[in-house]
């Protein structure tokens, strides 16, 4: 049987493109060069002392306790990575695996995870728990580097050295507005609205039928609404019976808002090739629409693609 868990957080689960965000943050990391690259690190228990204490004695050091088997720390992780790189080196963000590295965890009393703490001068100064949206990441993280700033004027010979030819040099970058429709779907995300959500979702498709942002939140919200009363425990019970479709497309649904992405596909994959006619149809089209909640470049998708193709023909 397959194991079949419900997420807990409303905004993680629509947010699907926690993929794209990590990529996109790899690839913002590479284009700003070494000390942006620098900003995102990960540490282990053998140098959790040199990557986090003996630099938070100069710079905030957030850290990022996470675990492959959270599906929150697949939500939280890549916002952290994307807000701590735009500040381009005036924060780090160390990134721990607490099964990987679990003495780092026990010495910091860590009971669940995500958690992350900011160290700054050898202390945990401030920290949170839960899955937050990006908005509040960055509230958060402006308290903490304002709190910084003030250490620092009450302690002018603690500030470190900045290389003014380097900083002279730092492009500032400014992305485009946000579209208003974008914008009045995560809001209505963060109020639980998932209809007015999926609206405005379908509006700027109706203006812009490639955008792919709108996509991946329809298709997130669709996951949602799909789900909302499906019991998982029930679905898993239903997976005994092959023939029984409609656990199999419930089961997918389930993995995707977990993050088992490539499960799901492969799941449903295997349900196109010992299924034909509409059977077959139904399943293929739940896949193309699982598809829509990716970027079009995620390795996962790409390779999903090659193997439906596959088993189509």
């Amino acid at each position: 049987m397959a194991d079949i868990s419900r997420p807990g957080s409303l905004y993680g689960a629509v947010d699907l493109g926690a993929r794209k965000q990590a990529m996109e943050a790899q690839a913002r990391r590479e284009a700003a060069g070494p000390q942006a690259a620098a900003s995102v690190v990960d540490v282990t228990d053998e140098s959790f002392t040199t990557d986090v204490i003996d630099r938070s004695m100069t710079v905030p050091v957030i850290l990022d306790l996470w675990s492959p088997r959270a599906p929150g720390s697949a939500q939280l992780s890549p916002i952290l990575e994307k807000v701590i790189t735009d500040l381009r080196g005036r924060a780090v963000l160390a990134k721990v695996n607490v099964d990987a590295s679990p003495q780092v965890a026990q010495a910091l009393r860590v009971q669940a995870v995500p958690t992350v703490l900011a160290i700054f001068q050898g202390q945990a100064v401030t920290g949170f728990q839960q899955v937050l949206p990006e908005q509040e990441v960055r509230r958060w993280l402006d308290e903490l580097m304002g709190a910084v700033e003030q250490f620092y004027e009450a302690n002018p010979d603690a500030r470190p050295q900045v290389d003014q030819g380097e900083a002279a040099g730092a492009p500032e970058q400014a992305g485009p507005p946000a579209d208003p429709d974008l914008v009045a779907a995560e809001q209505a995300i963060d109020q639980g609205d998932l209809d007015a959500a999926a609206a405005a979702y379908e509006r700027l498709l109706a203006r812009s039928p490639g955008n792919e942002d709108a996509k991946m939140g329809l298709a997130g919200v669709g996951l949602i609404k799909r789900t909302a009363s499906v019991d998982p425990a029930e679905v898993d019970r239903r997976l005994g019976d092959p023939a029984d479709i409609e656990a199999q497309l419930l089961a997918a649904d389930l993995e995707m808002l977990s993050g088992n992405v490539e499960q799901a596909f492969g799941r449903l994959v295997s349900v196109v090739k010992r299924t034909s006619g509409d059977e077959r149809d139904t399943v293929r089209k739940h896949l193309l629409g699982l598809f829509d909640a990716l970027p079009g470049d995620d390795p996962a998708l790409l390779k999903a693609r090659r193997a439906l193709s596959s088993a189509l023909f």
